[in-house]
């Protein structure tokens, strides 16, 4: 377990942490965008480095959405108030982040699809943590103490050391398939990982 795990850091701030990470890097790349160069002036490297983002942004996101599936929507869905509700419309959004995460996972950035894909990942993933930050942590922060948002964060951080680094929108979001097959999908994910080179930025 990590340091922040021992510490007790919350479940809230360990998911803003994603949440930061993943605005900065859509930012980042939205403003590398080839639109707001002047023509042929995006070189190999500019092209590299947009594609090791936008490997990264698939990185946090799957595995980001993998432990939230495992622990944190369930919490949700037994201890929130109309927390099925909620987490059946979270879950929802995940999913379609996911499909558009599958098709944008290795795509060159210079495919005619990357910036379509890419705009509708920004739109979908920005609606999706705004909806999670606004009208689903401030029920847990009620709902739960901070000893037990503490004991959900260290469940959160240990889970992302097994979570798929790819998208697998076919996977069921119920958490047990996910904490079994999960930790297989994540296990085939480092390898391919490692045998392509694939490590984000």
């Amino acid at each position: 377990m990590t340091d922040a795990a021992d510490a007790g850091t919350s479940a809230i701030e360990l998911l803003q942490r994603d949440h930061d990470e993943i605005r900065r890097l859509l930012s980042e790349l939205e403003a590398m965008a080839p639109n707001v160069v002047p023509a042929g002036a995006e070189s190999q490297e500019r092209l590299r480095r947009r594609g090791a983002m936008a490997d990264q942004v698939v990185i946090t996101g799957c595995k980001h959405e993998a432990v939230e599936e495992q622990y944190f929507w369930p919490v949700v869905r037994r201890r929130v108030r109309d927390g099925v509700r909620l987490a059946d419309q979270a879950v929802s959004q995940e999913l379609q982040v996911k499909h558009v995460l599958d098709l944008l996972d290795g795509l060159d950035p210079a495919h005619p699809e990357f910036e379509p894909l890419l705009r509708q990942l920004a739109g979908a993933g920005r609606a999706h943590l705004d909806f999670e930050e606004s009208k689903v942590w401030p029920g847990v922060q009620l709902a739960l103490s901070e000893q037990e948002l503490a004991d959900l964060g260290a469940q959160l951080e240990q889970g992302k050391r097994l979570a798929p680094t790819r998208p697998h929108p076919s996977m069921p979001p119920d958490p047990q398939v996910q904490k079994l097959a999960g930790r297989i999908a994540g296990a085939t994910d480092r390898i391919r990982d490692a045998l392509t080179g694939r490590t984000g930025i």
